[in-house]
């Protein structure tokens, strides 16, 4: 057996995998994750990595990422299978040094490419590092259920959809205050929605693409899946209420400047006007 199975982050995967599938959230091969590891972290399974890895290039400039590792969902792999066989629905890529393309260093077994929202999730990475000094390490992505349904109903609007959200459960306003960008339905895949999902991603850990999915960034892959989890159960309680007639009582912005307080966080400015 390769001792890379024995990792950390492989087995990380394979938690954060299955329970996002037991959540209802990664359908046959919706959903991605990508988690930026350190040298330290793979400096004693290298003997594992493939002795002349293919190289993929990319369309888009991640110099910003350069010689950065990577561990990263497959391209078509389900979410329920990583656990029975990571090496084939998992990888490990090592970005070039020019920032044009990657190399497949482990993983993958039976062939293919890393997720086909690599792009969203690069560019968020490149963000994410430089906004949090390098804190937040992963990207995960999934088609959180109410949180799609909500898209739909309420006008995609950031403000809106985060206060709505606040509103529903007293702790979202603390995990996360500086609430949910959203990006206009576009087309996966693509170069320019991974721009578009960055930009969001300059204020928001959180960004929800309309009609589709939720992206969530952490420091860990616990802190990622925490944060659309709290977002998740709070679109759960919004469809319902909603499916109940409306709110007829809620949270007061008076009362969110008092929780704010006590828990030491600063909303995002404009919301709670």
């Amino acid at each position: 057996m390769q001792q890379i199975l024995s990792s950390w982050f492989v087995k990380g995967m394979i938690k954060a995998t299955y329970d996002m599938w037991l959540k209802g959230w990664d359908e046959r091969n919706g959903g991605n994750i990508t988690m930026r590891l350190l040298e330290d972290d793979i400096t004693s399974f290298k003997s594992d990595f493939y002795q002349n890895p293919r190289h993929v290039s990319l369309t888009q400039d991640i110099a910003a990422l350069a010689n950065q590792y990577f561990i990263v969902t497959g391209s078509g792999k389900f979410f329920r299978n990583v656990i029975l066989d990571p090496t084939d629905t998992l990888a490990i890529v090592k970005v070039d040094e020019q920032g044009k393309g990657y190399y497949i260093m482990w993983g993958l077994v039976n062939g293919g490419v890393p997720t086909s929202e690599l792009a969203a999730h690069l560019q968020s990475h490149i963000v994410r590092m430089k906004i949090t000094n390098n804190t937040d390490r992963v990207i995960m992505h999934c088609h959180a259920t109410n949180l799609i349904a909500l898209t739909y109903v309420i006008e995609l609007n950031n403000a809106e959809l985060t206060r709505l959200l606040w509103e529903m459960s007293t702790e979202c306003l603390v995990v996360f205050p500086e609430g949910v960008g959203i990006v206009p339905w576009m087309v996966p895949g693509k170069d320019e929605i991974g721009y578009e999902t960055a930009k969001q991603m300059n204020k928001h850990a959180l960004v929800l693409w309309a009609f589709h999915g939720i992206f969530g960034s952490g420091p860990s892959l616990d802190d990622a899946f925490g944060l659309i989890d709290t977002a998740e159960k709070s679109a759960e309680i919004a469809v319902k209420v909603l499916s109940m007639g409306g709110k007829k009582q809620t949270i007061s912005t008076e009362q969110f400047i008092l929780l704010a307080e006590r828990f030491g966080v600063t909303p995002t400015q404009g919301i709670l006007d």
